[in-house]
């Protein structure tokens, strides 16, 4: 019988890719994947390390899973947490059978208990170059870069992943079209800075030149985690192109002062005045981003300005998260400190404008005809709606996966959408 698998990934879709990879990885070495965790004989708990309370939830998980798995089984923590405190990790939780850095192969085998890679390669094991199983959804990520070479304040990111490092074309389009001839009709192009694929190796303006090839292989082409600073006319109109008008910024604030301090560049005006340009050139885009809330040295006033941009903005989407000091960053040693109550206080009262706003802008659409890919029985997206991230589109259980169709919207309720198919007829008529 051959042996079984279980990957728990936390994190950001960058760690779902890295699931992915390893999955294939086990595939060829005769592993299949295991029904739940109490049956695999391989246990992988693929961590997130981003800020604090992701760690807290990769330690949480670890011990959840050591208690679950089955006597035999190997537990084998890997991801950001593993790279960035290995040694620590494995001293503080023996329950643990091996802690792999990066691109380290999971071995059954006996061996030491620490295990780590730099910039995710260790000989020829690449993460990024792996293969990968066939997507049991009709989307499906592709990493196109690892690492990122900005130097964000509040970021350790580079600490653990390294400096920026594009894959190469031929490659990323291998992948895709691997992942198309199994039955993906989207794919969701991601990196830790986007933007930037292809100018750590000499070929600025890389990116657009991805899109388009990758728009030639599949029906559906997303793009997540663009800085504003890079997002030119040029990237704008390449992402139109696709019929995916979908903008995820990565604003984190608004205030000039506070950007500065983020060591990020930028301002509420220049942002506003992106954002129309978008709107002006595609009406119907969506467009999301994320923001730190009590970021040292955050004033009323900066707050203030973080609210009125999120009014006249109208994003469709926004998260926000509270800041969250990390050791080795730049921001680790500012001071002017927020009170944790405060930005807190501050992260709610954000939440609470831009639920409004994601709710009248969904309720805009009640009426109107939309495209949509079935993700599974009942939930679809159009291009307003990244997997795994925003609202959904709720329609007819019975329409197959992987169907693309026009809808009709005839409600919403928060961020889902209620919508039924239309006549054949009348789809065919147009």
């Amino acid at each position: 019988m051959p042996q079984r698998y279980w990957i728990e990934t936390l994190g950001c879709p960058k760690n779902a890719v890295d699931s992915a990879k390893l999955a294939g990885t086990l595939h060829g070495d005769g592993f299949v994947p295991a029904e739940s965790p109490e049956d695999a004989d391989l246990v992988v708990v693929n961590t997130c390390a981003f800020i604090e309370p992701a760690r807290a939830e990769s330690v949480e998980t670890i011990l959840e899973l050591s208690e679950r798995r089955r006597a035999s089984a190997r537990l084998v923590v890997t991801g950001c947490l593993a790279e960035r405190a290995g040694p620590e990790l494995a001293d503080a939780l023996p329950e643990v059978d091996l802690v792999a850095g990066f691109g380290v192969p999971v071995q059954l085998t006996t061996g030491p208990r620490l295990q780590r890679s730099h910039s995710g390669v260790l000989g020829s094991f690449d993460l990024l170059e792996l293969e990968r199983p066939r997507a049991d959804t009709p989307w499906a990520y592709v990493k196109v870069a690892e690492g990122c070479d900005r130097k964000c304040g509040f970021c350790a990111i580079p600490s653990f992943r390294g400096a920026q490092r594009s894959r190469p074309v031929a490659s990323v389009l291998a992948e895709v079209d691997t992942l198309t001839a199994g039955g993906v009709r989207e794919i969701v192009l991601v990196a830790q800075d986007l933007a930037s694929y292809g100018r750590d190796d000499g070929r600025p303006g890389a990116l657009v030149d991805l899109i388009g090839a990758v728009r030639e292989r599949v029906e559906r082409v997303r793009l997540l985690y663009l800085y504003p600073s890079s997002l030119t006319d040029t990237l704008i109109d390449a992402v139109i192109a696709t019929g995916v008008a979908y903008f995820d910024l990565s604003l984190q604030h608004v205030s000039s002062q506070l950007l500065r301090k983020m060591r990020r560049v930028g301002s509420a005006e220049r942002f506003l005045e992106r954002i129309a340009t978008i709107r002006e050139r595609a009406p119907q885009a969506a467009l999301r981003s994320s923001f730190i809330l009590g970021y040292p040295g955050e004033t009323e006033e900066d707050h203030d300005a973080l609210l009125a941009f999120l009014e006249a903005a109208q994003l469709d989407w926004a998260g926000f998260f509270s800041f969250s000091e990390e050791p080795g960053t730049y921001a680790a040693g500012l001071e002017a400190k927020v009170p944790e109550e405060l930005a807190i206080a501050r992260l709610r009262e954000c939440a609470e404008l831009q639920d409004e706003v994601t709710a009248k802008r969904r309720s805009a659409l009640v009426g109107s005809v939309i495209s949509v890919l079935v993700d599974a029985p009942g939930v679809a997206r159009s291009h307003r709606e990244a997997p795994e991230i925003d609202g959904v589109v709720q329609v007819d259980p019975t329409i197959a996966p992987g169907s693309v169709l026009d809808v009709m919207v005839h409600s919403a309720e928060g961020p889902d959408l209620y919508a039924e198919a239309l006549p054949v007829a009348w789809a065919m008529a147009r």
